[in-house]
């Protein structure tokens, strides 16, 4: 087995949007294992947007990355060793061992997972983070009724598409936002959207008023900027506003134009981190495998090849040139 780690390290904070020389890749001795730890060889690596915050020193939910350190990110791999008896080597497990090929970790923080019905990148994807995050997110903030218009941006991502389909399981009107032609014919046509609008096509503010022609009801958010004041400018009254993301704005501050139909609209707008929730974690876990195993929940991935990759990945990503969960294959 190779004895040296693979590591990404954040060289320096970003100015604006990321590049590859805020990350460093190094080379350092593969970690032993002490008493009540285990030793992870590291298969996927989830790469996400939050990954931008975490990179500037900003106060935030959480501390930001240090210079020096490893990149934060989770991971599915397999036990390699273990000094704990809760798990055994070949054991696969979640992780939280960043953007490193082998990491040390207690084996109490670790989960083990089940790879035998549905494939081990899917817990960083739809029933991992991203899912719960859209589960969440729609059933204890959103709180979908029949008929009830649902739009969310980002459709054709990791978040996005998951709330959407959840949104259409539950009786809703559903109408995507997405970046290109592409994404929302995938979005429409496989993931049984009733509309999809492309932001990057002229007058999309007034194709989204079509595609809604009673309102916004429940607004998911994960883009902000322009974006959020096209579909503030046409929610309901009393609806609601899940914010989930504000992608367009990470590089830089953005002056909302729409806000007054917050006012306007007594309209009920909350953020959300998935934390929030993790004493329930498994509430959400076992309704999206049930709907994953039933065929219901349809699924994409991005696949970037190797942990030198992983940078440019994160930046395709952040630009929106990922389609579905972004992931680094390592091994």
């Amino acid at each position: 087995m190779n004895a040296t780690n693979r590591q990404v390290l954040l060289a320096s904070r970003p100015e604006g949007a990321v590049t590859r020389a805020n990350f460093r890749i190094a080379d350092a001795p593969r970690p032993t294992p002490q008493e009540g730890e285990v030793l992870v060889r590291n298969e996927w690596l989830s790469l996400d947007p939050y990954m931008r915050g975490r990179m500037s020193d900003a106060k935030s939910y959480v501390p930001p990355v240090q210079i020096g350190e490893v990149m934060v990110g989770q991971t599915v791999g397999r036990v390699v060793e273990s000094r704990d008896a809760r798990l055994q080597a070949g054991d696969r497990v979640l992780t939280q061992l960043g953007w490193q090929l082998y990491g040390v970790a207690k084996a109490g923080a670790l989960v083990k997972i089940d790879a035998t019905r549905i494939p081990a990148s899917y817990y960083l994807g739809v029933v991992g983070m991203p899912g719960m995050t859209a589960w969440f997110g729609l059933n204890e903030i959103g709180k979908p009724r029949r008929d009830e218009t649902f739009v969310v941006s980002a459709a054709s991502g990791a978040v996005g598409s998951v709330a959407g389909q959840l949104a259409k399981l539950a009786g809703c009107r559903v109408v995507g936002i997405a970046g290109g032609r592409e994404k929302c014919d995938y979005v429409e046509r496989e993931l049984g959207f009733d509309a999809c609008i492309d932001h990057k096509a002229g007058d999309w503010q007034t194709a989204l008023r079509e595609a809604c022609p009673g309102g916004i009801d429940i607004d998911f958010e994960n883009v902000g900027g322009g974006v959020l004041d096209a579909v503030l400018r046409i929610m309901n009254p009393f609806s609601r506003v899940i914010v989930c993301g504000l992608v367009a704005e990470y590089n830089g501050p953005y002056a909302h134009a729409g806000l007054r139909s917050v006012l306007v609209n007594r309209i009920r707008m909350q953020g959300m981190i998935v934390f929030d929730w993790k004493d329930r974690y498994h509430e959400a876990v076992a309704a999206l495998r049930r709907h994953v195993e039933a065929g219901e929940l349809k699924y994409r991935e991005s696949i970037v090849q190797g942990l030198d990759n992983a940078p440019q990945g994160l930046i395709d990503l952040l630009a929106g040139r990922n389609f579905g969960k972004q992931l680094v294959k390592l091994a």
